[in-house]
């Protein structure tokens, strides 16, 4: 307690909590007091409601478990905000049969020219079928309405109805990099396939139409209501392909000058031209003042596409990919202009191989020009080695990790074999080399963006489908996880000084959670969510217990969309209310679930009650847990 600041009355406390702090502290922290946006108090209850005035809004967390507010070092908001209202998610979608009822649903919803798109966040080994759907499923669903659906970076299924959409005939010919597959007579089938790089999927899915400038900002707003429902308070923003700047940003920064960001915002500058990249670059350094903005919305330096030779995208379906000769002297000149004018930098590098490339090229510039304390990020470094990591170390750099191996470790396993996957990326072997690390997603084309699934990743070893990749000795204890994605994450944005923790002179972000994260099961880590996101001082999300502090809710524009049946990532209790109210189509016809799945209630066979294990925080992507416990064979496509 801080006796100094005792006259001062606080906007808001928060007391009778289990507040979580990274920072130690020798006595229980019950209790917080904010004021303009900081914490003014840290302690006991008492203490910190001496604070109070007949002005401060006092909540009573009732022993609820409180965390700093969650912050991701690497994800795509300012991209995923122009289109989440556009996207059907399927991230937490225990069955294909539901994502599939999905699918029909909202095709039989959306107005031509608009597409349907699933756009990344999910695996298929997180369905209970384990298995992706087929074209010929998805062609019977949406006979007409154009319908694409991205898997990580690896694949996307097209229907007949996009193909036409996007002009993909005999005649087209495959980009560089990617694959479009044809079937015996040379017709596309309408699977793309990205081999080796994304570039095909970006640009087939960029042809799609897009929502209106007033549409955008509403989808972004949704967006950030999505990310604070997991108590997600900062993100840093990796740019993206064809995320352009400064048009694709003027949403984001419309809505900070109309103080309506409910998350902070750090944002790189991606180039989008091959072989102009340093022109891209030389016009920012001169006309981009490195760290403009404040503390909600605010320029980060550049990356993580620095030059396009150096992507090695992970596919781990795919043979690991050949940089190109020429990638050093183009990266060379890039970073040397960067380290000169001091630009902060970031680098997308999956593969060791490649790693090591990079790091001579940074080495090389480095005796010329020091890096001397100017921070730099490897983003994913998946299969980097200690040696690399020692590199690293020593040119001041720090590595961005991510929940990539959540959603693919099966594949990495197959390819690479279990011994390889136990390091990946080897997140202890960097903390205990004293590397700065931060948490974070790569949401939202391949990882979802729900930082628990990434919590039970990091502390359980197990993939989004179950498979236990990491042993005692590669797993992390759930503080440090956590520490990963709060204090950690802020290295990298050059604000681990403001925020990251709860201390008195710090941001005030927060998350009450709905249950404890350090209490519950490995499989209930993946169920939490915020029951109350502070921001800056503010509530910007609420509900349960705390639903009398919401914020007014937003309107879902266009009316269509995805994000007002949905709500984003899987919830059992909103899934379970639209099938409730879909059990009969416009025209009285059989509700599209009945279609899917068989199992809607109890089952016609043996009578289980399937559908309520489906709709539980059961794993049921476990075939031991949920065929066995079941006996249930009643599945019906």
């Amino acid at each position: 307690m801080n006796n100094n600041i005792k006259t001062m009355i606080a906007d808001m406390i928060l007391f009778n909590g289990k507040i979580h702090t990274i920072a130690s502290h020798k006595e229980k922290i019950t209790a917080v007091a904010i004021k303009d946006g900081k914490f003014i108090a840290v302690g006991n209850d008492s203490d910190v409601l001496a604070f109070s005035g007949s002005s401060t809004k006092i909540i009573d967390l009732n022993k609820r478990r409180v965390v700093p507010g969650i912050n991701d070092s690497h994800i795509h908001l300012i991209r995923g905000g122009l289109n989440f209202n556009l996207e059907l998610r399927w991230d937490g979608v225990p069955s294909l049969a539901d994502a599939l009822r999905m699918l029909k649903e909202q095709v039989d919803l959306t107005p031509a020219p608009q597409w349907v798109r699933v756009v990344g966040g999910w695996s298929e080994f997180q369905f209970a079928e384990r298995r992706m759907p087929t074209l010929e499923e998805i062609n019977a669903i949406a006979p007409e309405t154009p319908v694409f659906i991205l898997h990580l970076y690896d694949r996307a299924f097209m229907n007949r109805a996009a193909l036409k959409a996007v002009g993909y005939t005999k005649d087209t010919p495959a980009p560089p990099g990617g694959e479009i597959q044809r079937d015996a007579n040379g017709e596309p089938t309408g699977l793309i396939i990205a081999s080796p790089n994304a570039m095909i999927l970006y640009s087939t899915l960029a042809k799609g139409p897009k929502l209106s400038d007033e549409h955008q900002v509403n989808s972004t707003r949704h967006f950030m209501r999505e990310l604070n429902r997991f108590g997600i308070t900062s993100v840093i923003d990796a740019g993206g392909g064809f995320q352009n700047f400064p048009d694709d940003y003027k949403v984001v920064n419309e809505l900070n000058e109309q103080k309506q960001l409910t998350v902070r915002i750090a944002y790189n500058l991606f180039t989008q031209r091959p072989k102009q990249e340093f022109e891209d670059f030389d016009n920012w350094t001169n006309s981009v003042e490195l760290y403009q903005g404040d503390d909600m919305y605010r320029h980060n330096g550049a990356g993580e596409m620095l030059v396009f030779s150096a992507a090695d995208f992970e596919d781990f379906l795919q043979p690991r990919p050949d940089l190109a000769d020429n990638m050093e002297p183009e990266l060379e000149r890039v970073v040397r202009l960067l380290v000169e004018k001091r630009w902060p930098f970031r680098l997308h590098a999956t593969y060791n191989e490649s790693i090591s490339r990079f790091l001579n090229v940074f080495e090389k510039v480095n005796r010329d020009i020091p890096f001397a304390g100017l921070p730099w990020i490897f983003d994913h470094a998946e299969t980097i080695d200690e040696r690399n990591i020692e590199r690293v170390k020593a040119l001041g750099g720090g590595i961005a990790i991510q929940s990539r191996m959540a959603y693919q470790g099966e594949y990495f396993t197959e390819r690479y074999g279990e011994k390889a996957a136990l390091q990946t990326p080897p997140v202890k072997k960097m903390l205990e080399m004293e590397v700065p690390v931060g948490g974070g997603s790569d949401a939202t084309r391949v990882s979802s963006y729900n930082p628990w699934v990434s919590m039970f990743w990091l502390t359980a070893g197990k993939t989004v489908g179950g498979l236990k990749i990491y042993d005692e000795d590669t797993v992390l204890t759930r503080e440090t996880a956590l520490e990963l994605y709060t204090r950690g994450s802020a290295w990298f944005s050059n604000e681990q000084q403001k925020k990251g923790d709860i201390e008195i002179g710090m941001l005030a972000d927060l998350a009450v959670l709905n249950h404890d994260y350090f209490e519950v099961s490995d499989e209930q880590v993946k169920s939490i969510e915020s029951d109350l996101t502070v921001v800056d001082g503010k509530i910007v999300y609420a509900k349960g217990d705390f639903s009398s502090f919401s914020p007014p809710k937003i309107p879902v524009l266009p009316d269509w969309s995805p994000t007002k049946s949905y709500n984003g990532y899987y919830s059992p209790a909103t899934h379970q209310f639209n099938q409730q109210g879909k059990t009969k189509g416009a025209k009285g016809t059989s509700s599209v679930l009945a279609m899917v799945h068989s199992c809607i209630g109890s089952c016609g066979v043996h009578h289980h009650n399937h559908d309520a294990v489906r709709t539980s925080n059961l794993p049921v992507n476990n075939y031991t847990a949920f065929w066995g416990a079941l006996g249930c064979s009643c599945f019906a496509f």
